[in-house]
């Protein structure tokens, strides 16, 4: 604002004559008028932008932008080619604003390049090119934790990728490629990984049977292709000369039949499907979870224990049926609370199991846990505080409320849990607690319940396990170790392990 205008406004607020009953009703309005606009002008120019981040995923590609104030941004999309022109009102450019561009990388499934531009005075326009049609979702949020005023800008694939096809067809290339290893149970329980010998058959692959007779694939969303495992063709026999007439040999006993080899009752009578757990790896993108005192993100920490265990659970079979991780989130990037239920029913999984990193208000408290869901309140008061915590990830990590899918899903899955899937999360949570402590100091001795709303998939066991308190100094150390990961998934495989071994998988058929 001049410095004139700003005279005139003070100078007129302070005139007595404003508050006079002669000053007309019609001037006292536009004189608060002027001062209101002129009021608004000064805090949009006053805009400043905090921060600009890029969240690539294959699930959607996420914008943000962080400020001091609201900013009101107006979306056009254009289809071909496909791109989302954004202008942000109230804003000049910047440097902060000019470092979208750098954001974007190569490896992007949606996001192809950004630009940025001064498009009218005190409006900024974005320019997003896109890899493939998207859904494009424009919101805001307030500030909240560590977070000022959000502009967040979502790009979601028109056509989404199937979780389970794309599952499936990751579990065809491998046992194309072979690289499915033999398992091997050590004395104390954990699992040998050994290559198969290069002259052993392939293992027996159920699965792709059950592809193989399927004419179609439903699956509305195109991925890519599963790499066919290709079958040379018979050799043509080269014509045989008739043989040379002999003398007719004389008569031997028959030889008595070869003895034959008992079938593998593990392979032949495998279920026909594979055996599916859905790893979830808390927070993400911009949730960051708790933090350590040294600065260790529960987000970044969850997700390393989570591909530690996929690769754990991808290498195992239960009675001769292949085992396959599906993650949540694979990478950093956000994922509301209902999503991740919707996502893991979506490929029928056999299991969930959330993990994360427990925090509290002071750094003493310390140790493992498991918790199972609870239809009649929390087992503990701690209980029902994580809880309470962990349930707020969606206004931390920014829920577009205004008309996502995640409104029906959160609504459809908040009564529907059972006692049935209850039990069995309760006889997952015992298993897995077994093992986590032989290895590590455990919070609590039994598996404790609380209403979160992320184990609320009425149809599969479902339990959140928290590593450690990473508030605690000594074990936030134990979660930056390499070696304290990796016992903590040879834990929580053995405890999967035993849990099948008491509670074999329903022998149900895959759709593809």
């Amino acid at each position: 604002m001049s410095k004139t205008n700003s005279n005139q406004v003070s100078s007129g607020l302070s005139r007595p004559g404003l508050s006079r009953p002669g000053l007309s009703r019609r001037g006292l309005l536009q004189a608060g008028g002027v001062v209101l606009l002129l009021g608004r002008q000064h805090i949009a120019q006053g805009a400043s932008i905090v921060a600009v981040r890029v969240w690539p995923a294959p699930d959607y590609s996420r914008v943000t932008l962080e400020s001091d104030i609201p900013l009101t941004a107006k979306p056009i999309f254009v289809p071909t080619p496909p791109r989302l022109a954004v202008d942000v009102e109230g804003l000049d450019l910047n440097p902060a604003l000019k470092e979208l561009v750098a954001k974007v990388r190569p490896d992007d499934p949606n996001i192809s390049s950004i630009r940025v531009g001064q498009f009218a005075p005190g409006v900024v326009r974005l320019v997003i090119d896109l890899k493939q049609e998207a859904r494009p979702q424009v919101f805001t949020l307030a500030p909240i934790a560590p977070y000022k005023h959000r502009l967040v800008l979502d790009l979601y694939p028109a056509k989404a990728v199937d979780p389970l096809e794309a599952l499936i067809s990751e579990r065809l290339r491998d046992a194309g490629t072979g690289t499915t290893k033999a398992q091997t149970p050590s004395a104390g329980g954990n699992v040998i990984t050994t290559p198969p010998p290069a002259v052993a058959a392939a293992p027996a692959d159920p699965l792709g049977d059950l592809i193989a007779q399927r004419s179609t694939p439903p699956s509305p969303a195109p991925v890519a292709p599963p790499v066919a495992i290709a079958q040379a063709p018979a050799p043509t026999p080269a014509p045989v000369p008739p043989p040379a007439p002999r003398p007719a040999p004389a008569p031997v006993p028959a030889p008595a039949p070869a003895p034959r080899t008992a079938p593998n009752i593990a392979t032949s009578r495998s279920t026909d499907r594979i055996i599916i757990v859905a790893l979830d790896p808390g927070h993400g993108g911009e949730d960051p979870g708790a933090t350590g005192p040294s600065g260790l993100r529960e987000k970044d920490v969850v997700l390393k224990i989570g591909h530690l265990l996929r690769e754990r659970i991808n290498d195992s079979r239960i009675g001769g049926s292949p085992m396959r991780a599906f993650m949540t989130r694979d990478a950093d990037f956000f994922v509301p609370l209902a999503t991740r239920v919707d996502k893991a029913r979506r490929v029928q999984a056999d299991l969930f199991i959330s993990i994360h990193a427990d925090a509290f208000t002071t750094p003493a408290a310390r140790g493992a846990s498991v918790f199972a869901l609870s239809e009649r309140g929390a087992s503990s008061t701690a209980a029902r505080w994580l809880a309470n915590k962990e349930n707020q990830a969606d206004l931390v990590g920014g829920l577009n409320v205004g008309g996502l899918q995640d409104q029906h899903v959160q609504r459809m899955l908040l009564d529907m849990s059972t006692t049935a899937q209850i039990k069995d999360s309760l006889k997952l949570g015992t298993s897995l607690l077994g093992e986590i402590g032989g290895m590590a100091k455990l919070h609590k001795a039994r598996v404790e319940q609380a209403g979160f709303a992320v184990l609320k998939a009425p149809d599969i066991p479902s339990v959140l396990v928290e590593t450690a308190f990473i508030s605690n100094p000594e074990e936030e150390a134990k979660l930056r170790s390499a070696a304290y990961q990796a016992q903590l998934a040879d834990a929580l495989m053995t405890g999967i392990r035993k849990y099948f071994a008491h509670n074999p998988p329903l022998a149900r058929s895959r759709s593809v």
